[in-house]
């Protein structure tokens, strides 16, 4: 390997050398990065590393909970206002990688890198998050639901860095899960699926469903959710929102699983997404 590397101390600074070095990457955890460069993926010319920014780490939580995007997924993981307010979220980090991949990897670097199988995207999206992009001439806002634009490309311009992953907290007496099904430990999923809903007395409102690695990005399952809009969250309804979920993905046949598996597992996930939200059955 014969590119650079440079460890700036100020945001400032990484842009700087982003405009002298064309073509150069910006790298955080690189547990996504350097296994692409194995790949035989083109060098380049130079990785400028975000870690030591401290414009980039750290969890804030105010009237909005801002996670800095270098902090590692193993940090997220354990915060005590994430695990309280966006369980799903550390539910689905939990589930990513090894141990050891968590305390390096990023959830910027998990969002940047855009894969469809990307185990934060489907909490984030239920929790309508957003990311905070940054370059030499300012901030801009972008929802994580049109920051993801297929496979490994996002809303990323050049010389922007994403800088934080910005959050709501939910209201009172909502309820959310992620559950995700992979061929073995450690593995990519077959399918994932996130969910949220909120109570209204005997109605549950607001409900969002997300699902991951069934389609050229991770999605919301708009169809499936206005099934289950403003009702109880009864078993024949449930069951609609199961069939209607295989049919709003378009999955592909590969190694880890066939499209018709993974369309009969996501309406199975759905299924008991939406037992969980209901009640009907515990941690699932």
């Amino acid at each position: 390997m014969g590119y650079g590397y440079h460890r700036p101390s100020t945001l400032d600074e990484a842009f700087l050398l982003a405009a002298e070095i064309p073509d150069s990457r910006f790298v955080a955890g690189g547990t996504d990065l350097l296994v692409q460069l194995r790949k035989g993926e083109p060098e380049p010319p130079a990785l400028i590393s975000l870690r030591g920014l401290s414009e980039l780490r750290g969890v804030e939580t105010s009237k909005r909970v801002r996670i800095g995007a270098t902090v590692p997924l193993s940090d997220v993981e354990v915060n005590p206002a994430v695990a309280d307010m966006f369980p799903a979220l550390a539910e689905a980090i939990t589930k990513l990688g090894s141990r050891q991949i968590r305390n390096v990897a990023t959830v910027g670097g998990n969002l940047c890198n855009a894969s469809p199988a990307a185990d934060t995207a489907p909490p984030l999206l239920i929790y309508g998050a957003s990311v905070e992009l940054r370059d030499a001439g300012g901030t801009r806002e972008v929802t994580v639901e049109d920051f993801l634009q297929g496979p490994g490309q996002t809303a990323l311009r050049s010389g922007e860095i994403l800088t934080a992953i910005l959050l709501d907290p939910p209201a009172d007496g909502t309820r959310s899960v992620f559950l995700r099904k992979g061929r073995v430990a450690m593995d990519l999923p077959i399918s994932s699926v996130a969910a949220l809903a909120e109570r209204d007395g005997a109605t549950w409102q607001r409900v969002r469903l997300a699902a991951g690695a069934v389609a050229p990005v991770p999605l919301r399952l708009r169809h499936s959710e206005a099934i289950v809009e403003g009702t109880n969250l009864d078993a024949g309804i449930r069951a609609r929102a199961r069939e209607t979920a295989r049919s709003e993905i378009s999955p592909i046949t590969d190694l880890r699983s066939t499209e018709d598996y993974r369309r009969h597992l996501t309406g199975v996930l759905v299924e008991r997404a939406l037992e969980y939200l209901a009640g009907e059955v515990g941690d699932p």
